[in-house]
């Protein structure tokens, strides 16, 4: 509920931050009645549709879904978790924040040594800069190297880079700072030789530190300047501080980015000079994987500034069928994913020396994901060879076949019937094979009701538990347990109403953000059905009652179709007999239904 703290901790919290207060500091709001209004800042739109409901202390914008209190708020605008919003919040209403939010000594001790790691890497961030103008003959070839990417130095500066000169140096330096010799071993920065002296784990190599969303150094991504058996690029290993499936470098200037202005798309990138020289030629939105397979915490981290990506690797990309395949991550977090073709061997650091045109030209070329994997597919095969075709037209087929869209499909198949000469019935026909194929080999479950058949049943649902929640006074009698519910969303609200109604506590819709941790789609068109009146009045109630009949027919049905099971399974006849007059009385019920 309060992510391990005392609840009256939150309490107090959300009563010094005023839900109008704290969002009116981010956007203009207009009073109407008594409710504020807002252009939404979460989409753009030119006639408001954010509302905020002080009584209640939450707001919903009926254009693109969004709700939540306060917190909710706070993690959405600045980009940040829980514990971030807290911490703004806390600062705000000049509270402290428990330091034993879990009540442990072992808690408080983490926090003090995560502080003092990230002490550490910040000197190590001023050391390295300091070195790269300090005049030494050794941080030559790191200037020369950044000279030859043409970076500027403010660029230079606002990224941090810097140089490491040698092995011993920055231990030296660190060690006269006072730290203990085990937190510089675990803060990364140090490494430890078989003697057990220490030394500077990026020796030699120009740096790049890496920056978390809270400005925080939490680690460094050193570069060879000259040509070695080791690894060209090397990051800091994994600590209290760095994680890195969930990190994105660049992140903290994106974040000050979505401040300044809504973030339409955020380009992603494989390394960090990708990410400098985009961002230098005027494509800030950018972000690097750092080079690894992309991960769910990466995703959701993303979903935090746009809900869509453009997908910029190398010009190579297209053949790793793995990388394709890893995409589907994003998907799946239901972000709108598009691939950028690149030029054959070139990166978006290639492109980019040409001017920003040239790569605003490859933005602009960016396919739908599905669309990427059927082009990926033509640059792994030779469609003008027999075999070839064959091969890219049976792989192409799996990969429409697992499309959503009917019409997305259709299109799909035309562009294939134009790069083959297939016919587009036989591609149809080949696809439907394939399909049936597989469902023999794993089935889908059957859905019981048509989909119309589910969607009215969904509405009715979602507008009894919205008149339940607003307390409007037809609903007041109706007993929420009689709802036939399956969605989890619909479960945990209908579980929260009757907790309230049986201790004779006010229902307050703001308390479901708290339960509901993360942001619920389906809440969300729960609280649509609250705006413009459309809980209230006569017309509103003959819908509810409508709703509940609904309901109860469905519920019927489905008990007669039980019965029917039982009855065709039975061969006990006084047994057959019971079910028999219990199917008539169903049946009676569902004739009186349908005559109302």
């Amino acid at each position: 509920m309060s992510k391990g703290f005392d609840p009256r901790f939150m309490q107090e919290l959300k009563q010094k931050n005023d839900v109008v207060e704290v969002i009116g500091s981010y956007v203009s709001l207009d009073r109407k009645g008594g409710t504020h209004w807002a252009c939404c800042p979460f989409h753009h739109e030119r006639t408001p549709s954010f509302a905020v409901n002080q009584a209640e202390q939450f707001y919903h914008c009926f254009g693109c879904g969004v709700s939540g209190d306060v917190v909710r708020f706070v993690q959405e605008i600045e980009s940040t978790d829980f514990m971030g919003a807290v911490r703004i919040l806390a600062a705000r209403a000049k509270m402290t924040v428990p330091e034993s939010n879990f009540d442990t000594e072992k808690a408080i001790e983490m926090k003090k040594k995560r502080d003092t790691m990230a002490a550490i890497m910040l000197d190590c961030a001023k050391f390295y800069l300091s070195n790269l103008y300090s005049g030494d003959s050794r941080a030559e070839a790191h200037l020369q190297y950044i000279a030859n990417r043409k970076l500027s130095p403010s660029t230079v500066k606002k990224f941090g880079l810097g140089a490491s000169l040698d092995f011993f140096s920055l231990p030296d330096y660190l060690a006269g700072k006072g730290y203990s010799r085990q937190d510089l071993i675990d803060s990364g920065a140090l490494g430890e030789t078989k003697n057990g002296k220490l030394v500077d784990f990026e020796a030699g190599r120009l740096i790049f530190p890496i920056i978390n969303a809270f400005d925080e150094v939490v680690a460094f991504g050193g570069r060879l300047l000259e040509k070695s058996d080791f690894a060209k690029y090397k990051n800091t290993r994994e600590t209290l501080l760095f994680n890195k499936r969930k990190t994105l470098y660049n992140i903290n200037l994106l974040k000050k980015l979505k401040r300044k202005q809504p973030i339409k798309e955020v380009i992603m990138v494989e390394g960090y000079m990708d990410t400098i020289s985009l961002y230098q030629a005027g494509f800030e939105n950018v972000v690097a994987s750092m080079g690894t397979s992309l991960t769910t915490e990466q995703a959701r981290l993303v979903k935090r500034y746009a809900d869509t990506v453009l997908i910029s690797y190398d010009g190579d990309f297209a053949g790793q069928n793995a990388d394709l395949r890893g995409l589907e991550i994003l998907k799946d977090e239901a972000l709108n994913v598009r691939v950028v073709p690149m030029p054959d061997g070139l990166d978006p650091d290639d492109v980019v020396k040409q001017g920003a045109a040239a790569y605003q030209k490859c933005l602009d070329a960016a396919l739908p994901l599905v669309d990427y994997k059927i082009h990926a597919l033509e640059r792994k095969y030779d469609i003008t060879k027999t075999e070839d075709k064959r091969r890219f037209i049976a792989e192409a087929l799996q990969v429409v076949s697992a499309v959503e869209s009917e019409a997305v499909k259709e299109d799909l198949l035309k562009k294939l019937r134009e790069k083959t000469g297939v016919s587009y019935h036989a591609l149809e026909r080949d696809m439907q094979s394939g399909v049936k194929q597989l469902e023999i080999i794993a089935p889908k479950e059957k859905i019981s009701e048509t989909d119309s058949g589910a969607d009215k049943l969904t509405k009715a649902i979602r507008f009894i538990l919205a008149a339940k929640l607003f307390s409007e006074p037809y609903a007041k009698q109706y007993d929420i347990q009689s709802l036939p519910l399956s969605d989890e969303t619909h479960i945990v609200v209908a579980q929260y109403i009757l907790e309230r109604e049986q201790n004779g506590e006010r229902i307050r819709p703001s308390e479901l953000f708290e339960i509901l941790e993360e942001s619920s789609a389906e809440l969300n068109q729960i609280l649509d059905l609250n705006y413009e009146d459309k809980l209230e009045g006569e017309v509103a109630k003959r819908f509810f009652e409508d709703s509940v009949k609904a309901i109860e027919k469905f519920v019927v049905e489905r008990e007669i179709a039980e019965l029917n099971a039982q009855y065709g399974k039975e061969t006990d006849e006084e047994k057959r007999k019971m079910i028999a007059q219990q199917l008539s009385d169903k049946m009676k019920r569902r004739n009186q239904l349908k005559r109302k």
